[in-house]
């Protein structure tokens, strides 16, 4: 697998929050990280059908505008009896007319469907959410990892913490869904240790035992 020398990255993102969040992750590691969204890159259009796919497209962007490694994610919920939906859209369902985004509206429209289909006991309400991370190259050349966190659906909402969908989603082996749960609990993760909770976080795991432990 082709090593991570250079001592900067390129966060393929606009999002303050996620590059705050991520440059924590990576400060132990002394790597640099700038955003696509310091940089002024226009964010492209993602028009893939899977989080690989969606991923790629913001990587290799950020990647060929700069000639920097750069690292994206692509994230959502799957819901079993819902045919895995929303999947890539899971932002989408949460999109309103006017282009703001009310993940309550999107959380009432996934209670609508299970309803009505009927899913109301906890083995018919399985679902997780699923991260996806691109590390590209200006070559072209793409490494993904992946990560998901398993767990059910449940109705309503409880937590204000968190952000998405996370007050309906209920980890298996917890007792509070991630919208009651603190960001470290849900993402914190520790060079070492041996499991993390979040998609993201076992995502994040996977890159920096791959790119990032094993630097100098």
């Amino acid at each position: 697998m082709r090593a991570l020398s250079e001592p900067k990255i390129v966060l393929a993102t606009h999002n303050a929050g996620k590059l705050k969040e991520f440059t924590g992750l990576v400060r132990p590691f002394g790597l640099e990280v700038v955003s696509a969204g310091e940089l002024g890159l226009p964010e492209p259009e993602e028009t893939g059908t899977t989080f690989e796919e969606n991923a790629a497209v913001k990587a290799l962007a950020a990647a060929r505008a700069t000639g920097l490694p750069a690292l994206s994610d692509d994230s959502g919920l799957e819901v079993d009896v819902l045919g895995k939906a929303p999947g890539v859209y899971t932002a989408d369902w949460a999109t309103l007319p006017d282009g703001r985004r009310d993940f309550g509206v999107a959380m009432e429209k996934v209670e609508r469907m299970l309803q009505g289909v009927r899913a109301t006991t906890p083995d018919t309400r399985r679902g997780r959410f699923v991260a996806t991370l691109c590390l590209a190259w200006p070559d072209g050349e793409t490494q993904f990892f992946r990560g998901e966190a398993e767990g059910q659906l449940v109705w309503p909402p409880r937590g204000a913490d968190g952000f998405g969908y996370d007050p309906v989603f209920l980890p298996d082996g917890h007792d509070r869904t991630f919208g009651e749960m603190s960001a470290e609990e849900k993402h914190g993760w520790n060079p070492g240790d041996a499991h993390a909770l979040s998609h993201r976080a076992r995502a994040f795991k996977l890159f920096a035992e791959t790119h990032l432990m094993a630097r100098p």
